[in-house]
């Protein structure tokens, strides 16, 4: 049984390498590839590979918090229904199935111009995640 493939890269323009240089998406075939700098070299990680790490951690992070989560996004929404909140929680709880869809680049910039940042190392592996409000080396996977 094969992977399955993404066809979006979600995290796209908030993935930086271990030095600091900003990481390209590009397409093999209909595939997002994370292309990381390696001296002089460019290495493509499969976008999914990626982007699920950032999601399972996110998810991670919001799981202590996620009754305070439902309640503001509910505000937000101007929802105060069972249903909605029905909706919203199994959304949290299948974060990580977000990576077959985009964040939008509106959003992906505001969340660049706030400090979210994503590093990753030439194999691919997220060894850091910074996220407003809290520090860089939150990341301990």
């Amino acid at each position: 049984m094969t992977e399955p493939t993404s066809t979006v890269a979600v995290f796209e323009g908030l993935v930086f390498s271990e030095t600091g240089a900003p990481v390209d998406v590009a397409y093999i075939g209909s595939e997002a590839h994370y292309v990381v700098p390696d001296d002089g070299f460019r290495r493509h990680v499969a976008a999914r590979d990626i982007d699920r790490q950032v999601l399972l951690f996110l998810r991670e992070q919001m799981e202590p918090h996620k009754d305070v989560v439902l309640e503001e996004t509910m505000r937000m929404l101007g929802k105060d229904d069972l249903f909605t909140k029905v909706m919203l929680d199994s959304s949290l709880k299948n974060l990580d199935q977000m990576a077959a869809q985009p964040i939008p680049e509106e959003a992906r910039t505001w969340l660049g111009m706030l400090g979210f940042r994503i590093v990753v190392n030439v194999h691919g592996e997220v060894v850091d995640i910074t996220m407003p409000g809290m520090s860089g080396s939150d990341w301990d996977e």
